[in-house]
C-alpha cells in the first residue's frame, strides 16, 4: 500500500524534499523507501528511515521507524554454576533474542562465579558501562548494593531477577514472595509426611542470597507457628552445586537416620534426589524444592520428589522485556511492587 504524500506548502508535516535533504539522497530514493519498494541498498533504507523518523513523518508507532533506532542493550549477568533452573533462564533469553529484537532490545548473557559479592558487583559496573539496562540476580551484600545504587545514579535502569536487593536504586524485582514460597513449603512438607512428631531438614544455596533466607524464615516460621511437633534438625549450604547437595544429604542421612522430610531452598535439587535414591528412602523422605527443570521433572515422575516450587521462565523474560520497552519508548511504568506468581508444580499437574 502506497503512503500519500502531503506536499501542500502550507502543511506542517514534513516532506519527502526534506526528508531528502536530510538523507542527502533524491527524492525517488525517498519515494521508494517509503512505499517499500525494491531496489535499495539497506543502509539507504536505514539512512531514509532515520531522516524520516526524525522529521516526524513516520510515527513513532510505525515498526520500520523503531528498527532505525540503535536496539536497547540489556545485560543479564546470571551465577555460574550447576542450578539448572538458572542455566535453562539464560538459555531461554539467548533463545528468545530475535523476538526480543522485534521489541527493539537486544539482549546479552553474561555469568559470573556464584555467591562472590565482590565478583558481581565489578561485573554490574564493567557491564553498565556500555549496556542501556542490567538485569540480574542479586547478593544481599553491601558492595552490591553500592554498585546498584551507583548505576542507577547514572541513569541506567537496573532490575533483580529470582533474588533482591535492599538498594533503592534496583527499578523493579522479577521474582517471587519468597517469605510466602517458605511458608508454602513448610505447609507441604507437613501435610506430606504421614507422621508426627517428625523431622526435616533443608539445604540452602546461600543464605548470602536474599531469596534463600526469606525462604528459610517463611518455612521456619510455618513451623513454628501450625507445626511444632515437626523438627527442623539442620541447615546446611550446597551453593546450588549437585556435587556438594549430594554430600550434604548423604551426610544429613547418616546423622539423622529417621529423617522423614528434606526442603532445598536453591538449586542443585539433582544431588539430593541422587543421594536419596543411592540411599533407597526417595520413597520414605518427602522432598519438596524449588525450579521445574528438566530434573526436577523426572523426579516428580517417578516419586523422589513431592512438590517443586517454581516461577515461570517465559514470564520472567517477558515482564522484565516489557519493562525495558516500556522505559524506551517513554511509557508510562505500571506497579512494579507485585511478586511474580509462586506455581506449585506435583506430578499429576505438571505442564
Amino acid at each position: 500500500m502506497s503512503i500519500l504524500v502531503d506536499t501542500h506548502p502550507l502543511s506542517r508535516r514534513a516532506t519527502i524534499v526534506d526528508i531528502a535533504r536530510l538523507a542527502d539522497v533524491s527524492t525517488a530514493t525517498v519515494d521508494r523507501v517509503l512505499n517499500g519498494r525494491q531496489g535499495v541498498k539497506a543502509a539507504t533504507v536505514k539512512r531514509v528511515m532515520k531522516a524520516a523518523a526524525e522529521l516526524g513523518y513516520v510515527d513513532e508507532s510505525d515498526e520500520r521507524a523503531r528498527d532505525v533506532r540503535p536496539l536497547t542493550q540489556i545485560s543479564f549477568i546470571l551465577p555460574q554454576g550447576t542450578n539448572r533452573y538458572i542455566t535453562m533462564l539464560g538459555r531461554m533469553i539467548t533463545e528468545t533474542a530475535p523476538q526480543l529484537e522485534r521489541f527493539s532490545i537486544k539482549p546479552t548473557v553474561e555469568y559470573i562465579d556464584s555467591f562472590n559479592p565482590d565478583l558481581l558487583a565489578k561485573a554490574l559496573r564493567r557491564y553498565a558501562k556500555h549496556a542501556d539496562g542490567i538485569a540480574f540476580m542479586a547478593i544481599e551484600h553491601p558492595v552490591v548494593r553500592e554498585a546498584v545504587t551507583r548505576i542507577a545514579a547514572a541513569g541506567k535502569p537496573v532490575v533483580t531477577l529470582i533474588s533482591d536487593v535492599a538498594s533503592p536504586g534496583r527499578m523493579a524485582y522479577f521474582g517471587l514472595d519468597n517469605r510466602a514460597a517458605g511458608r508454602m513449603a513448610g505447609y507441604l512438607l507437613a501435610r506430606f509426611i504421614s507422621k508426627h512428631p517428625a523431622k526435616v531438614a533443608m539445604i540452602a544455596g546461600s543464605l548470602s542470597y536474599r531469596a534463600h533466607g526469606e525462604r528459610e524464615m517463611g518455612f521456619l516460621d510455618i513451623l513454628q507457628e501450625l507445626y511444632p511437633d515437626i523438627e527442623v534438625v539442620g541447615l546446611r549450604e550446597g551453593h546450588d552445586d549437585e556435587a556438594l547437595n549430594y554430600r550434604q544429604m548423604r551426610a544429613l542421612l547418616s546423622h539423622h537416620p529417621d529423617l522423614d522430610g528434606i526442603y532445598n531452598i536453591g538449586g542443585g535439587a539433582s544431588g539430593i534426589g541422587r543421594a536419596l535414591k543411592d540411599a533407597r528412602r526417595e520413597r520414605d523422605v518427602v522432598f519438596v524444592g524449588h525450579g521445574l527443570t528438566s530434573d526436577t521433572r523426572e523426579f516428580l515422575l517417578d516419586g523422589t520428589m513431592d512438590a517443586v516450587i517454581t516461577q515461570s521462565a517465559e514470564d520472567t523474560i517477558a515482564k522484565c522485556a516489557a519493562l525495558f520497552r516500556d522505559l524506551r519508548e517513554g511509557h508510562k511504568i505500571g506497579n512494579l511492587a507485585d511478586p511474580m506468581r509462586i506455581e506449585v508444580v506435583f506430578r499429576e499437574n505438571l505442564p
